[in-house]
């Protein structure tokens, strides 16, 4: 098997994220193999970079991911992130496990028009 990925486990937690917005740093850690410490570090990054804006919901927290802005790197315009994100969510559930997600649990991100 492999011993490296396509997605970045930023990219792993930014498509986690579009499928439960409302997804727990335990869960989203879980669901990707990953430590709680390394899903809270990945969270914080995409937050203070404006990837991710943090809603408090009582005593959790809910996301939303800014599917307008450029995919991060240097002279990249289009495509948006969220179109990214989108498209991954859509191809299945790809962090693990047999779930699919439908275009409802991209969490409102715009879905690419097939052809």
């Amino acid at each position: 098997m492999a011993d490296w990925g396509f997605l970045t486990n930023h990219a792993r937690v930014l498509v986690c994220i579009a499928h439960d917005p409302g997804a727990r740093l335990r869960d989203i850690a879980a669901s990707l193999g990953i430590t709680e410490r390394s899903a809270h570090s990945i969270v914080t990054d995409l937050t203070r970079a404006g990837y991710l804006i943090r809603q408090k919901d009582g005593r959790r927290n809910r996301y939303q991911i800014q599917a307008h802005l450029p995919v991060p790197g240097p002279g990249t315009r289009d495509p948006a992130i969220g179109e990214i994100v989108a498209l991954f969510a859509a191809q299945g559930r790809l962090i693990s496990g047999p779930a699919r997600a439908s275009d409802a649990d991209a969490g409102g991100i715009r879905q690419p028009q097939t052809h």
